[in-house]
């Protein structure tokens, strides 16, 4: 199986804090990975780092046979990436948001259009996507947000929080879109999330990072297996405890 990113010791020292210590993982092709921790253990600043918005101080990662250190700008042709924070211009509709965004990867009318086509009907928002986006929910911003960040047919989706804030009904919708996606269109996933439920839900594999360090990657029931735990918080709870007493 073709892996789409591989992250080989990657590590981020700041003047007095190492936030990322030759971190290691892969993700095949249509998989989704999920990288979780504790505040402040280092996953943003990874994400960041594959994502080409942060220069590492060690190590490497590659994106579809791509360095982020030799060939960012090949990386950034590969992958998108959605952060928690990430908002859209209100005053624009939902569709002239996606035509907009669409054409900032091609100049190609045809190809906008195939983006904008794709992205409506992903998101499911209807004739809503005629209204201003200032209109909107906070779930349908959300599925606006994912569907043009996937519209595009990255190889690699980085997502921080897809469905933080969001009801139970719009968080599983965009759960859903995310599993469509990677078993049907064999598109991978880094995903970033403190919800454990849609851990479980969602990913095929779990990486627990706690104080930079990579403690533990595997499937969520081989986790609990080898922890002897009920559900993903305990395996959370028993690997960032034990790097506490190291």
């Amino acid at each position: 199986m073709e892996k789409i990113l591989e992250v080989k010791e990657l590590s981020k020292q700041y003047t007095k804090v190492l936030a990322a210590n030759k971190v290691s993982f892969d993700i095949n092709e249509g998989e989704i990975f999920a990288l979780i921790g504790p505040n402040g253990a280092g996953k943003t600043t990874t994400i960041r780092m594959i994502s080409t918005l942060l220069m590492p101080t060690a190590g490497d990662a590659v994106v579809a046979g791509h360095s982020v250190l030799k060939n960012p700008e090949k990386v950034r042709e590969c992958i998108t990436y959605l952060p928690d924070e990430a908002g859209a211009y209100k005053t624009m509709t939902g569709k002239g948001y996606l035509k907009f965004m669409a054409g900032l990867f091609t100049s190609d009318t045809n190809q906008i259009n195939a983006c904008v086509q794709r992205a409506s009907e992903m998101c499911g928002l209807g004739d809503r996507l005629n209204d201003k986006i200032g209109t909107y929910s906070r779930g349908m911003i959300r599925k606006l947000l994912l569907s043009r960040a996937v519209m595009t047919k990255p190889k690699l989706a980085i997502l921080d929080e897809p469905t933080s804030g969001l009801d139970v009904i719009n968080a599983l919708e965009i759960r859903k879109m995310i599993k469509k996606l990677a078993h049907e269109e064999k598109m991978s996933f880094l995903l970033s999330s403190h919800n454990m439920l849609e851990i479980e839900f969602v990913s095929d594999r779990v990486g627990i990072i706690s104080k930079g360090r990579l403690m533990v990657t595997g499937g969520t029931q081989e986790l609990k297996e080898r922890y002897n735990a009920a559900n993903l918080e305990e395996v959370f709870e028993r690997v960032v405890n034990e790097n506490e007493i190291l």
